[in-house]
């Protein structure tokens, strides 16, 4: 499902490679994103904190290669079947409130499956929800969730198992989030974290 287009900007984003065709630019952010998943995923320790600033990161690592915003927040509003993610305006603070209040909550490790089941939903929920960058804030955010579990010693997420029926739901648990209605997402979560 794509965006709304903000007026005055074309369906194909600029890009440092000044590719024009929707096909090669899927291609190219999609290699960018794994690399960056592999590249983090080795250098994951039970050290490392997730914060606006990894967020950030993540981003950056995926798509500095194709954009000049990687990494950075967006500064055009944004909308998906007539759900307006937050204010352009307002992400810094979205994204400190967020930090403040969830990320910089989360323990260094887990005592259970479904604390740390939990967690995820919250984290991957709000970010989808505030929706920070341009481009790419699903992958970013399902890059995150797959470190958080892997971090715990679980293996990645299996956002495969998402069909036609299960992406309803996603969006439904996404929008739950915006009232912090986690429950949904909870749900979700823990249908697709192998035990």
């Amino acid at each position: 499902m794509k965006y709304r287009i903000p007026e005055g900007e074309s369906e194909i984003l600029s890009n440092k490679l000044g590719l024009k065709d929707p096909q090669d630019i899927a291609i190219s952010e999609f290699e960018g994103f794994l690399q960056a998943e592999i590249i983090l995923t080795e250098n994951l320790h039970g050290r490392t904190r997730f914060n606006t600033k990894y967020i950030q990161k993540i981003h950056k690592m995926a798509l500095s290669h194709l954009y000049n915003f990687a990494g950075k927040y967006r500064n055009v509003n944004l909308s998906k079947a007539g759900f307006h993610f937050s204010s352009a305006k307002h992400l810094e603070q979205s994204m400190k409130e967020f930090e403040d209040n969830i990320l910089l909550k989360l323990p260094s490790s887990y005592s259970s499956r479904e604390l740390l089941v939990t967690d995820v939903a919250k984290v991957h929920g709000e970010l989808l929800f505030i929706h920070p960058f341009r481009e790419g804030n699903g992958r970013t955010a399902r890059i995150l969730a797959n470190l958080m579990v892997r971090k715990a010693g679980f293996s990645a997420l299996e956002f495969e198992k998402i069909g036609e029926k299960e992406f309803e739901q996603y969006v439904f648990a996404v929008q739950s989030c915006a009232v912090k209605n986690y429950e949904p997402m909870i749900e979700f979560i823990g249908q697709i974290l192998p035990s």
